[in-house]
């Protein structure tokens, strides 16, 4: 029989493809899937995006790009004992929401699951939003480290069991019975399957020519080399799907996947993942030790961010550049000192400046990531953001990115969230916020900004810029994002079929 996996479609709000429309390879749900093939399970996977990424209809203010709901039901094995649905990002809900009711329809005693990303920013917990789960037809949701708690459940369903709510079924399993607080965790993630990427359309995600992070060449793949955040952002979802608890996979483990993927797809460019990949600066030492040693040609990115003062030093920095680090995105999050302490949001100002500078010197592409609208901003706030922006880009930072703050369900925020009709909605574009607009100009004044500021400073890495894009070999998320956002729209204009609600 066979345990079958569902990656949904990607969800584009139709107003803002810019911020909305990332295109985030599950690397998750790989880990997941071979953690099952590790364990001689027969594992059908389905990537609803990744199978059809130009095929698109629109909903009103959404546009989703994939297989239809039918086309993914369609190729559900009829053995299937079980299917589990990954809640890769909030912005998707839309779709996970419309596959389980097209599996209930086709299959109506099939099981199905919800599989919590937590492991991602811009996902969401599940346990303050899994009666509107049960309510679609799901059967049950699985949180924390999916290795564990899911594999779990895909061997109790094998072993013909069929009443979800007989028994507790313990930690990380959320059932309308059951609501298990705490998360299923691995002991020791070394221990971890490789991703089983075979299992993906990885051609067509490579013929997209963008992903999350910049990509340069043209294939790449994405890897968690640690899971978890210490650190407790009160807009942030990850202290409550990770616990504020940091692990870190060996060195040798994540160049052994680095070594295993070059032999296996050709890809030589990793694009990091992780919540907080250098809080060991022993470990990014190792990692970069690790690379040199054993000579690969390679280059790697971080991708979703990390904390700059754990980045120790320019030594760190040197030894990155060397072992192919070629991006690093950081997160200042406010210039205002007022609204990081309303955040707990640490940042040291001298210190990230320092290894921007650091960054620059060694050939190392820097982002730096800011949050509008938090409760208790105003224009004086925004302004002090504006000025930490153009010291940041006289020291050299290559690009920002400003996000209007959403309340992601698992985050403090999410209980005081009204207005918002889906849970889609809950994106970084939220339009629904009263303030919205106000922001929104600011953001887009920001930016300008930003840019004018860096022609001023720095014309040669402007002209860069221009040159990657038009060659599609990004080094930077704001070379890439308008091409994508192109793809989208002309997508949008050519093929999306309306579809009413």
């Amino acid at each position: 029989m066979h345990i079958t996996l569902i990656n949904p479609n990607l969800v584009v709000q139709r107003n803002d493809p810019m911020t909305t429309g990332i295109v985030y390879m599950p690397v998750t749900l790989a880990s997941f899937a071979g953690a099952l093939r590790r364990e001689h399970l027969s594992v059908a996977l389905i990537d609803a995006f990744g199978l059809a990424p130009r095929q698109a209809r629109c909903r009103d203010k959404f546009m989703i790009l994939g297989l239809d709901a039918e086309q993914v039901v369609a190729r559900i094995p009829e053995d299937t004992c079980v299917v589990f649905i990954f809640a890769n990002q909030v912005i998707n809900h839309l779709s996970l929401l419309h596959i389980i009711k097209a599996v209930k329809e086709r299959f109506a005693t099939m099981k199905v699951g919800i599989l919590e990303n937590a492991q991602a920013v811009t996902a969401y917990a599940l346990s303050p939003v899994a009666d509107e789960l049960f309510a679609h037809g799901a059967d049950f949701a699985v949180i924390g480290d999916l290795e564990v708690a899911g594999l779990g459940m895909a061997q109790w369903f094998l072993e013909g069991h069929r009443d979800i709510d007989a028994v507790d079924p313990g930690p990380g399993i959320l059932t309308p019975r059951f609501r298990n607080p705490s998360r299923g965790e691995v002991v020791d993630i070394d221990d971890l399957a490789p991703p089983a990427w075979d299992l993906f359309p990885l051609e067509q995600y490579w013929s997209l020519r963008f992903a999350h992070g910049p990509q340069s060449t043209p294939r790449y793949l994405p890897l968690i080399t640690s899971r978890g955040c210490p650190y407790p952002c009160r807009f942030c979802v990850a202290p409550t799907t990770t616990g504020r608890r940091w692990r870190g996979r060996a060195a040798r483990q994540v160049v052994d996947d680095m070594a295993r993927a070059i032999d296996q797809f050709q890809v030589r460019e990793f694009h990091i993942e992780d919540l907080n990949p250098t809080i060991s600066d022993r470990r990014i030492r190792e990692l970069c030790e690790e690379i040199i040693g054993r000579g690969l040609d390679l280059t790697w990115k971080i991708v979703a961010g990390t904390k700059v003062e754990s980045i120790k030093d320019e030594t760190t920095v040197r030894m990155m550049a060397r072992a192919g680090c070629r991006y690093i995105s950081i997160s200042p999050e406010s210039g205002a000192p007022e609204m990081l302490k309303a955040m707990n949001k640490p940042f040291k100002l001298n210190h990230a400046l320092e290894i921007i500078g650091h960054m620059n010197r060694y050939g190392i592409r820097s982002q730096a990531c800011f949050v509008l609208g938090f409760p208790g901003e105003g224009p004086e706030e925004r302004q002090k953001t504006r000025q930490l922006v153009r010291t940041l880009t006289r020291a050299g930072v290559d690009e920002i990115a400003v996000f209007i703050i959403t309340p992601t369900p698992g985050s403090e925020l999410f209980s005081r969230a009204v207005g918002f009709t889906s849970l889609s909605d809950l994106n970084f574009t939220p339009v629904w916020r009263p303030d919205y607009a106000e922001l929104s100009r600011f953001r887009k004044r920001l930016y300008l900004s930003f840019l004018l500021w860096k022609t001023f400073d720095h014309p040669l890495k402007i002209v860069r810029q221009i040159v990657n894009f038009l060659r599609r070999r990004f080094e930077t998320k704001m070379e890439m994002v308008p091409y994508r956002a192109l793809v989208w729209q002309w997508i949008g204009w050519t093929r999306c079929s309306r579809v009413k609600e």
